[in-house]
């Protein structure tokens, strides 16, 4: 892509200011559509640098229970594709600058139809894609076309992606690549930080994209230790899992639900912004 996207140049000040990103994922419509957009619209203020928006879909592969019931819960209140890009235009009438990302499957995006959604995509003001069941193998489907449109197609690279398959995985990868901490479904295990620097060093030798971090990390603790190495620091289950804890007996939100989830991204904020002056130390 020719002009640098929102991702890219969030990236670039988070580079001279000398620390990684804090890139959060929340579920698109959980618990409702309403509460959903206020939790999105305050997390800048509590310390997001990068929002992923995950797409609700009944077959989520790759997540774990938390997420898992995030989507059930979003797809019960009635979110579906179109109200998720909704909500983006929503927040952009109050948001310009802070990347948005939307995470999840292809089913969803094919059903829709992949050019209406890539323009729609664009129009809204989305800046990537995570699309985590469509293989390098697949590009020509959705990863060539999303670049062509001006948006960051963002790869996952994991604990098995060896320096063989690490080149076709980074092909056409753009905004930055997500590495998977964790073997298996997201929080359900801690990463290990020695690892991870490890993994974060071998990719870097075949990139010059930043290289964020996430699956398992849910303290403030594991993301001071992470962004001593990572570029960016990505945070989900933790998330979600403090909105289904602030809802009452039958599921709705609170009056609590939204400072729930702020709360804990202050917090965890706090270890990003720590991590590289404990790096230098």
């Amino acid at each position: 892509m020719a002009d640098a996207t929102r991702i890219d140049r969030r990236f670039a000040a988070l580079q001279e200011e000398g620390r990684p990103a804090l890139v959060t994922f929340v579920t698109a419509g959980d618990p409702d559509y309403d509460t959903s957009l206020s939790i999105a619209r305050a997390l800048p203020a509590a310390g997001a640098d990068i929002i992923e928006l995950g797409m609700p879909f009944s077959d989520p592969m790759a997540d774990g229970p938390a997420i898992q019931s995030s989507g059930l819960r979003a797809l019960r209140g009635g979110q579906t594709l179109v109200k998720t890009l909704d909500m983006v235009r929503s927040f952009r009438e109050t948001d310009n600058d802070t990347p948005i990302v939307l995470m999840g499957y292809y089913n969803p995006i094919y059903s829709y139809g992949s050019e209406r959604f890539l323009a729609d995509a664009r129009g809204a003001g989305v800046d990537g894609l995570i699309v985590v069941d469509l293989p390098p193998e697949e590009d020509e489907e959705l990863c060539l076309p999303a670049l062509r449109s001006g948006l960051n197609f963002i790869r996952l690279a994991t604990p098995t992606t060896d320096d063989r398959r690490l080149p076709k995985v980074l092909a056409n990868t753009s905004g930055f690549v997500y590495y998977v901490s964790i073997l298996g479904i997201t929080g359900t295990a801690a990463p290990d930080t020695t690892r991870v620097a490890e993994a974060v060093k071998t990719i870097k030798r075949h990139t010059i994209l930043p290289v964020a971090v996430g699956f398992g990390v849910r303290t403030r603790e594991q993301a001071l230790a992470i962004g001593k190495s990572a570029d960016g620091v990505v945070v989900g289950s933790a998330l979600v899992s403090a909105v289904k804890d602030s809802l009452d007996g039958n599921g709705h939100a609170t009056a609590k639900t939204v400072s729930a989830v702020t709360d804990l991204v202050a917090e965890i904020a706090g270890g990003v912004r720590a991590a590289r002056t404990a790096a230098a130390e």
